[in-house]
């Protein structure tokens, strides 16, 4: 229900702002309004408002939105044409200049980048909250090996850029790996004493979070060494079929001893399929249970997963946390540079797809989306502001793109009006929304289909 709910207002919110760009900038350029959708098909909801008697409708498929503009190009039949006076007629879309047009255009993404910055801005103003970078396990061969990184290494710089949390270890590599496949790593050993390393990292734009970021350099994230002690287990899963229950103490695994938590996902991920044998520690007694992880595919390798999670010790785990604070004018600066990053960075992975150098599995649909929503929201009111923000950059980006029947395929036709005089045929704009049709159709395919393959796969 929270993932549903989660969805629904995620969509719902960026719509509504993205077509209220287009609506508000409308209406200063003096435009008559006639309809403002939020979703699309049959109608649920309707009512009319403000001098132009402009109907709101809210439709029964949430997955966009629309506003239509008075505009005399959709009376093909002046037979049934309605009727306007000339004085609403100047108000249509079509007699306004082409700089008028190209604002109300634009309108709509630059709205979306708006609200991703507030959403920021908020943020910053609240506090972030990430993890030391401390350097847990560096796997043999990997290019963190190759790098000299050691265990007990907390990062400090990369690339001259100061980095307070792994966040932003994750966030800088991946903005440089679209432009460089080195990096210089300046770092304090465990010793406190500075070094400066060369990071290989030319293959991390191909992963999909910043965990597997992190595993694809072979770099584990510090972790101290809490109990492994049971918090919930999930109906049904193989933890829950071998007998496991919130509070058992996992004391070894085929003899192996265990000494934290992260040393019991460990075994579990490398033994999918493989009938494991535990001891387990309950209410002062000692029993052995069997456990047989399930297998499931993360990034291509087969990994195993009991589904169960382990209880933390904030006491512990608060001495590796750091809260960096922004004034309200510190905050703005930063959630300016953020909604610019995050917007160039997606722009960067949009051309490292169409060249192949990025998966187009990274494409995900509306199912991944309510999947990330939910998973946000529940993981707290912070966690779900970021992830709103960099939806709702994602929407403002997209919509730009130069394909017909998108935002950015209208402002084409403008700036070629700029630079010809005269205003596209409508031929030729038929032929572009066919192909833009075309286009949007085998991505929203493409994105179902990796949305199924990830369910599948899990």
């Amino acid at each position: 229900m929270l993932t549903v709910f989660s969805f629904i207002f995620t969509l719902g919110l960026l719509v509504t702002i993205h077509e209220y760009g287009h609506f508000q900038v409308a209406k200063w350029c003096g435009v008559k309004v006639l309809k403002f959708s939020i979703g699309f098909g049959k109608p649920l909801w309707v009512k009319r408002f403000g001098i132009d008697n402009t109907e709101l409708v809210i439709a029964a498929i949430p997955l966009g939105g629309y506003v239509k503009m008075l505009d005399e190009r959709e009376f093909s039949d002046e037979s049934n044409a309605p009727s306007y006076t000339e004085t609403e007629l100047k108000r249509a879309f079509n007699r306004q200049s082409v700089f008028k047009r190209i604002a109300i255009v634009i309108a709509g993404p630059v709205a979306n980048l708006l609200l991703a910055m507030l959403l920021y801005w908020l943020l910053f103003m609240m506090g972030v909250v990430g993890i030391k970078p401390i350097v847990g396990k560096v796997a043999e061969h990997s290019p963190a090996a190759e790098a000299s990184l050691v265990a007990g290494d907390s990062i400090q710089k990369i690339n001259g850029n100061s980095v307070a949390s792994w966040q932003e270890v994750s966030w800088i590599l991946l903005k440089e790996s679209l432009k460089n496949n080195k990096v210089e790593v300046e770092v304090l050993n465990s010793h406190q004493k500075p070094q400066i390393h060369s990071l290989n990292i030319g293959n991390i734009h191909a992963v999909s979070n910043n965990k597997d970021l992190l595993n694809s350099l072979g770099i584990t994230v510090f972790q101290p060494n809490i109990p492994a002690r049971i918090d919930t287990v999930i109906k049904n899963s193989p933890a829950d079929l071998a007998g496991l229950k919130t509070n058992d103490l996992l004391l070894s695994i085929n003899a192996i001893k265990i000494k934290s938590s992260d040393d019991f996902i460990q075994q579990v991920r490398k033994n999918p399929k493989v009938a494991l044998e535990v001891i387990v520690e309950r209410e002062e007694t000692e029993i052995q249970i069997k456990l047989t992880p399930e297998q499931v595919l993360e990034n291509d390798e087969k990994i195993g997963r009991i589904g169960a999670s382990f209880k933390q010790d904030s006491g512990v785990i608060d001495k590796f946390l750091v809260t960096t604070h922004y004034s309200v004018l510190e905050a703005l600066i930063k959630a300016t540079e953020k909604t610019w990053d995050n917007s160039i960075f997606t722009l960067k992975m949009l051309g490292k797809m169409l060249t192949g150098q990025v998966s187009i599995k990274s494409i995900s649909g509306p199912v991944t989306i309510a999947s990330y929503a939910g998973q946000s929201a529940s993981m707290g009111f912070k966690v779900f502001i970021g992830f709103l923000a960099i939806i709702s950059i994602s929407i403002g980006i997209l919509n730009l793109l130069p394909i017909p029947v998108l935002d950015g395929g209208h402002l084409m036709y403008y700036m070629i009006e700029i630079f010809t005089g005269k205003p596209t045929s409508e031929s030729v704009m038929i032929i572009g929304q066919k192909i833009g049709f075309t286009l949007l159709g085998f991505m929203m395919i493409l994105a179902f289909y990796n949305d199924i393959n990830r369910l599948i796969t899990g």
